[in-house]
């Protein structure tokens, strides 16, 4: 197992200008760093590898397959008459 560091080392060992201890705290509640930090007391402890996950930056998946195409949905103008009423004859 890793050793484990405190939110503060964490920050100073990754940002020129750290965060400071409210934001890192924040982050740590609501699940911005992952693998998710360690409460032990009063203190948040985190493992060296940990990374800071931006909530709006959405998450990049690398797929080989091109995207599903999407299905053409019909007007009611292109649905014949019999469909359209529902009870299966023409009036």
């Amino acid at each position: 197992m890793d050793k484990l560091m405190t939110l503060e080392e964490w920050a100073r060992a990754n940002y020129t200008t750290p965060p400071s201890q409210g934001t890192l705290w924040r982050w740590a509640r609501e699940a911005r760093i992952h693998p998710a930090p360690e409460k032990q007391g009063r203190s948040y402890y985190v493992r060296p590898d940990a990374r800071y996950i931006d909530p709006t930056k959405p998450l990049s998946v690398s797929s080989s397959r091109p995207p599903l195409p999407r299905k053409r949905r019909r007007s009611a103008a292109s649905i014949p008459l019999v469909e359209r009423i529902g009870n299966g004859k023409a009036t």
